[in-house]
């Protein structure tokens, strides 16, 4: 597809463009939230069946890397989100231009 092809479709249809960049952003965003929050899961499940329940709290605490990367995925997923929740907004005010 042609560059030109694709900014006459944003003047033509821009609340729908601008939506549908932040449906892609919404899905990325909440995505990434729950593929955290399942491999977060996955290691506490992994823990409990190798029987390493007394030391859960521990190992699930213990490594500042992994607590690091998954506060960036968190903050990144978030607002990814937020990303857009506000171009969802701005779509509403989107109107189409006129050909010259």
């Amino acid at each position: 597809m042609s560059l030109q092809l694709l900014w006459s479709w944003y003047q033509s249809y821009p609340s729908q463009v601008v939506n549908g960049l932040a449906l892609f952003l919404a899905l990325a965003g909440g995505w990434l939230l729950l593929a955290t929050r399942r491999r977060e899961r996955r290691a506490a499940a992994r823990l409990l069946l190798d029987g390493e329940l007394s030391t859960l709290d521990e190992e699930l605490g213990s490594d500042p890397q992994v607590e690091r990367l998954n506060r960036f995925f968190y903050l990144f997923g978030s607002l990814s989100l937020l990303a857009a929740l506000l171009l969802s907004w701005l779509s509403t005010t989107l109107q189409a231009v006129a050909p010259l």
